[in-house]
């Protein structure tokens, strides 16, 4: 069994960012994720407020902060953690490939995609219902399409639709917008109309979603727009099930307790990035992956004093 000193669960930009850090103290530093190097990250379409970039796309960046991390630590991608056992002196990893030895661990599990949970959503997932508008958008070129959301992801990829050549119109459940105001103005330059105080009530077609059926939850009127596609962006759902398995305290939204060190509840286990709700942006991930890789090496320097 192969042992590390860290090993980091997720590869996103805050497990890359862990990497890198851990690393570069000198620690054994191991990163896996069930799927691809940048997770999420790669389905962001365009950033503006990143650090040193005027524009870049998450597509663009992660390549860059992968190769940056290899130079540091292993990466194992499309290698999932199905569970995680405590020892005396660290923790055992079960993957779907291997088995791995930690005395630290770094949870950056990320989130999922939070559904409607309407009719017509699973059934159509793939022909004509997306959750990333970076993956899919360029299907549905010249085609009308919706956006559902009012943060700052649905607006960013509104944008993003609409300069792909898409007729995208956003549909929100509220009166205003929870998005920062940058994108809102941006928005509203581009034109792209909005349907306020409305909620998808059902997504219908045949072998492709032709049609939307919208509540006002204000009147409760319904309307029936025809539409190609709808995009999906309304929030997450915490990747919290493994840490809960380990005895890591959650909130009551599922997302990780942890101090401003990254600690958690428990020993040398550390959380950060989405999986711990806060403010959801790249760079604050990255912050915190710096963070934890460096109190998780010193928390090791200092169990080595004591023995």
């Amino acid at each position: 069994m192969e042992e590390y000193d860290i090993i980091i669960i997720g590869a996103g930009p805050g497990g890359l960012t862990a990497g890198l850090y851990a690393g570069r103290q000198g620690t054994k530093t191991l990163i896996l994720d069930k799927g691809l190097t940048g997770g999420a990250g790669l389905m962001v379409p365009s950033m503006e407020n990143y650090p040193g970039f005027d524009l870049i796309a998450g597509m663009s960046l992660i390549p860059k902060m992968k190769a940056q991390t290899e130079k540091n630590a292993e990466i194992h991608e499309m290698e999932g953690v199905e569970s995680i056992d405590r020892i005396d002196n660290g923790f055992i990893l079960k993957t779907t490939k291997d088995e791995y030895f930690a005395k630290s661990i770094i949870i950056a599990t990320g989130a999922t995609h939070r559904k409607l949970e309407v009719p017509g959503e699973d059934h159509y997932n793939g022909f004509g219902v997306s959750y990333c508008a970076t993956c899919d958008g360029l299907l549905y070129k010249d085609k009308d399409i919706l956006m559902i959301g009012g943060g700052n992801s649905a607006l960013q990829e509104a944008i993003f639709l609409n300069n792909v050549g898409c007729n995208v119109t956003v549909v929100h459940r509220r009166d205003e917008f929870r998005a920062e105001k940058y994108l809102q103005n941006k928005l509203k330059e581009k034109g792209i109309p909005v349907i306020w105080n409305s909620v998808v009530e059902e997504i219908k077609g045949s072998q492709m979603v032709e049609s939307v059926i919208l509540s006002n939850i204000k009147d409760n009127s319904k309307q029936e727009l025809k539409v190609q596609g709808i995009f999906i962006a309304i929030g997450d759902v915490p990747s919290s099930e493994l840490a809960k398995e380990l005895g890591v305290n959650v909130n009551k939204y599922n997302q990780i307790i942890t101090d401003k060190t990254q600690r958690t509840n428990v020993e040398n286990v550390y959380a950060i990035g989405d999986v711990t709700g806060g403010v959801k942006q790249w760079v604050v991930a990255c912050g915190e992956g710096a963070i934890a890789a460096t109190y998780a090496y010193q928390d090791l320097e200092q169990t080595k004093k004591r023995e």
